[in-house]
């Protein structure tokens, strides 16, 4: 059961409304494990029902109020020096961002207050990496160009010519950042289209690499061409051998973001692509020079991208939504029921384990959090980021 009330004129859902510890969560989030997870820890729950989109920091002070335990929070949201300095006012032990990234959190300030900062790892790899490769289909096939044609009631018959796209079978896929996320993307175009693999990581990826060699093997055991994989030196390397001159291949973007990836596909590394290529990015947004790829988009109509995420989300830079070669959605990477309640799960466990004392989860298998009886639940806090900084232990 549930009942409303205000906290400082703004709109929330109670949630256990005599548990003494008070737990806010400033977005409604999927599922029913995490309320569960909380309620159990003897938490009172209050979920900001605001219509606004994304909070801003002033909004979320309110809620926190002058007593509060812990906070759910998103990644659109400002968790810095304020934010953190007023959840410790309120007597604030722990929070945890909604999202395996946390470029939206300044972890020393979190660290600077003594609060334990939470994300939930674990649950978008394949999922993130189903919607690259729906982007990148998309993109290269035209589907999305067929789909407004149709709806235009422009289609007078089938034509030879007619949106004719890429074929993408036994061609070479590029993808920078040969994280989890990559991986996982880059086995579904190599085993689902029997693609050679390039790939850019500062650090081999050694399975990936044996993965690929083994799977060639049984190709050829079957009198199959066999797949090739290839760890190249550079970006730029990459985007050169992702050739698709022969009739189709792409480059996907997995990389984290950091001072060394910001605006990594710029005006000069477009350049290196094939006027005809497919770059697809379900990273981070300012991964690409958004400016620059709306430039090379209109200058190189027959090159094709997918989007998931954007520079200055959630707008988008002008021109691009106008470029017909675009396909470009609003950042739905992990939006698959199973994920996006599996990541509240995890946000409800880190928060709720930290202020029942809990140690830190040091494995990199959460599946036990998320999946199975709730009573089998480990008694830890599944992902902290700065448990190191903080001393905090673990299990």
């Amino acid at each position: 059961m549930s009942s409303t009330a205000s906290v400082e004129g703004v709109p929330v859902e109670v949630h256990n409304p005599e548990g003494k510890l008070r737990v806010v969560v400033t977005k409604d989030l999927p599922g029913a494990r995490w309320k569960q997870i909380l309620t159990s820890a003897g938490c009172r729950v209050e979920v900001c029902t605001s219509p606004e989109t994304i909070l801003d920091v002033p909004t979320i002070q309110k809620l926190i109020g002058k007593q509060c335990d812990g906070v759910i929070g998103q990644l659109t949201e400002n968790w810095g020096e304020e934010l953190f300095g007023s959840l410790k006012r309120a007597g604030g032990r722990a929070y945890s961002n909604y999202a395996v990234g946390y470029n939206n959190v300044v972890v020393p300030e979190a660290v600077k207050q003594g609060i334990p900062v939470g994300n939930t790892p674990g649950v978008l790899t394949e999922t993130t990496a189903e919607l690259a490769l729906a982007l990148t289909f998309a993109a290269a096939r035209r589907v999305v160009e067929g789909d407004r044609f149709m709806r235009a009631g422009l289609y007078k018959g089938w034509l030879p010519t007619l949106f004719v796209g890429n074929l993408l079978q036994g061609k070479t896929v590029g993808i920078i950042g040969a994280g989890r996320i990559g991986t996982a993307y880059a086995r579904m175009m190599v085993e689902g289209h029997k693609m050679d693999l390039v790939y850019y990581d500062p650090y081999p990826n050694k399975f990936l690499e044996q993965y690929v060699s083994d799977y060639g093997k049984l190709l050829e055991s079957k009198g199959e061409r066999p797949v090739t994989v290839k760890r190249l030196e550079s970006v730029e390397e990459v985007l050169q051998q992702a050739d698709v001159s022969a009739g189709g291949a792409v480059v996907s973007l997995h990389c984290n973001l950091d001072d060394t990836t910001r605006h990594l596909i710029n005006s000069e590394r477009l350049a290196l692509m094939k006027p005809d290529a497919v770059l697809v990015n379900a990273a981070r947004g300012p991964v690409i020079d958004e400016s620059a790829l709306v430039a090379h988009l209109q200058a190189h109509p027959a090159f094709r991208v997918g989007l998931d995420v954007f520079e200055d989300e959630p707008l988008m830079k002008p021109g691009l939504a106008e470029c017909e070669n675009a396909v470009v959605v609003p950042h739905i990477a992990s939006a698959t029921e199973w994920t996006r309640s599996g990541m509240a799960t995890l946000a409800a466990a880190n928060v709720a384990a930290i202020l029942q004392g809990y140690p830190v989860w040091n494995k990199p298998d959460v599946l036990p959090f998320v999946d199975g009886p709730f009573e089998q639940i480990p008694q830890a806090a599944p992902s902290i980021v700065n448990a190191k900084d903080l001393g905090l232990a673990s299990v």
